[in-house]
């Protein structure tokens, strides 16, 4: 094979991958920005605030504020809840905290069992089904904020997998154009293999 005949399809497919890797790249970077924008204004519509930072000063067991929330929670004393990061640290550092601290430590399929068991109308039933309302509430707005930061988490790892396309198709680009002056200083007579074909000739003749 002629060596500007391989130049030139190594040059093609170059410009090929490029445009592939480019085109990757943006779609990454869409879904990646839908993913935050997505996450961030469906977090807004609920209004969910932190705690401000002299609720912080004074942490303990059993109240709003306990010891285990000064590392995570108190770093976002006073700001509105937008992102995945802090869906993540109200869920896990916040609710789940306050859910363990209930009977039955907050799970819900334990209270729903123990609500459906009592004697209707007694006045355990009656606690047992506030309790029951209390821990649904907190465990479905857990689960739904540790979705959001799931989301959230795609988003990072899409962006994450842009950048690398677009660095790969910079090197790609930089390699198709080696290429293709490599391709200009080449003689037209010029074999990919000379001396094999120097050879092959031999033998034929």
């Amino acid at each position: 094979m002629r060596r500007r005949t391989f130049d030139a399809l190594a040059t093609a497919a170059g410009l090929c991958l490029v445009v592939v890797l480019v085109v990757a790249g943006v779609l990454l970077t869409w879904g990646a920005s839908f993913a935050n924008s997505s996450v961030h204004n469906q977090l807004a519509k609920q209004e969910i605030f932190f705690p401000p930072k002299a609720a912080f000063a004074h942490p303990k067991a059993g109240t709003e504020i306990t010891p285990s929330m000064i590392p995570s929670v108190s770093q976002y004393a006073g700001q509105q809840l937008l992102t995945g990061a802090q869906a993540k640290v109200w869920a896990n550092d916040f609710i789940a905290v306050h859910l363990s601290e209930m009977p039955y430590h907050g799970v819900y399929a334990t209270i729903s069992t123990m609500a459906r068991a009592a004697k209707p109308g007694s006045a355990k039933a009656a606690s047992l089904a506030a309790l029951e309302q209390v821990s649904f509430q907190g465990t479905t707005l857990r689960g739904l904020l540790l979705e959001a930061y799931g989301f959230s988490t795609f988003a990072e790892i899409a962006m994450i997998a842009a950048i690398c396309s677009y660095i790969a198709a910079g090197v790609m680009l930089l390699l198709t154009i080696f290429g293709f002056l490599h391709l200009r200083r080449t003689a037209p007579e010029t074999e990919v293999l000379p001396k094999i074909a120097t050879h092959g000739h031999a033998a034929t003749a």
